[in-house]
């Protein structure tokens, strides 16, 4: 059976309370939920207001985020929509699961919810609605526990650097400390192509921008190509083995990792910036986790944000005065040892993961369509 979304819900978001977003606080009573990403976006003290008809399910205007919720709660910001639904039996969790699948334009910052209000679901009997979500919750539970299992490898990554190699910014060790142009071979960005976007190749040499950098990992997601030519023009940041990639410009500023050797050749723009060590006085897996500790992440931070500039950047001379601590390349390269070991975990964590969220997707398309 398929029904429409307005046979199915009403919208009672003007029985919630809004909390402006400069009072949300880091712990509190009551949760906020607003229209991002987070499922819980703040708390609250407050005690009046509190919508207390739970589940419900929220979706963002803006975003076209959709949330289960089932415990009382405060709304964000405006934007926010939150639905009951008209039968007195429903099961929210399987609604939930039908408009996350739900094929709603993106309008860009617009409002949304004149889409969803003409989507249409597929509404098998009660006990059906039953299995189907009692499946999916057991492989988002198994997502769940995946992601966490990686996060908990970073963070055992992280700890084993700081036991190692104490805070990088205070240098509570000792270290020497060297500018960062002392330990290396280059430091330097590139350039776009004549052309921008649409001299882009669907094959040739690998050509990294920012959305690429992440922090500790590459993003092989649009991962852009150019030919031998435009190839040729950017030579002078030919990228190499065991290059360390840090974007220097806009909201990823600081983002950093290793390039992977396999999309070899390459080049980068002028947001992502070479760091290529010294590989006899510095490791580069070791100055790439250096660049993510928390302490100096925070410093890299602080200075893309400095001189008032509207938008975060980092120049070739800042990068060049980076203080870095230099522990014995011994010391680096056990640590490099380390890391190597647990990112073979997280190979195989991440492979599980890849292959249930598969079969999640698979399976939202067959129930949801």
């Amino acid at each position: 059976m398929i029904k429409s979304f307005v046979t199915l819900f009403k919208d009672v978001t003007r029985y919630g309370t809004k909390i402006p977003k400069e009072d949300y606080l880091t712990h509190g009573k009551n949760i906020v939920i607003d229209q991002g990403q987070d499922i819980i976006a703040g708390y609250t003290n407050r005690t009046k207001g509190l919508f207390k008809d739970v589940p419900v399910i929220v979706f963002g205007d803006h975003t076209r985020i959709v949330k289960y919720v089932d415990k009382p709660f405060f709304l964000g910001a405006d934007g926010v929509k939150v639905l009951k639904g008209k039968e007195t039996d429903v099961n929210y969790k399987y609604l939930y699961y039908a408009l996350k699948n739900a094929h709603i334009p993106n309008t860009g910052y617009n409002r949304h919810f004149k889409w969803l209000k003409e989507v249409k679901i597929n509404y098998p009997d009660k006990v059906k609605q039953k299995d189907i979500v009692t499946i999916l919750d057991n492989l988002n539970s198994i997502i769940e526990a995946k992601n966490k299992e990686l996060n908990k490898l970073d963070e055992l990554i992280k700890a084993r650097f700081v036991e190692m190699f104490g805070d990088p910014v205070n240098n509570d060790k000792n270290w020497k400390v060297r500018n960062l142009k002392e330990l290396t071979n280059k430091i330097g960005s590139g350039a776009t192509p004549k052309g921008g976007k649409e001299s882009y190749k669907k094959s040739g040499v690998s050509f990294i921008r920012s959305m690429n950098v992440h922090d500790g990992y590459f993003e092989y997601k649009d991962l852009a190509y150019i030919d031998t030519k435009q190839a040729n023009q950017l030579s002078n940041v030919e990228i190499e083995s065991l290059d360390v990639l840090i974007n220097i410009t806009g909201a990823s500023v600081a983002r950093s990792c290793v390039v992977p050797n396999h999309i070899l050749p390459a080049r980068v723009n002028q947001h992502v910036s070479i760091v290529r060590c010294k590989t006899d006085i510095l490791n580069p897996i070791f100055i790439n986790k250096l660049f993510l500790n928390y302490s100096f992440k925070n410093t890299l931070l602080s200075i893309g944000s400095s001189g008032g500039a509207t938008r975060q950047a980092i120049t070739k001379q800042q990068l060049e005065k980076l203080k870095i601590i230099l522990p014995p390349l011994s010391l680096q390269n056990e640590f490099a040892d380390f890391v190597q070991q647990v990112d073979k975990s997280k190979v195989a964590v991440q492979k599980s993961l890849d292959e249930t969220q598969k079969l999640f997707d698979s399976l939202m398309q067959e129930y949801f369509g």
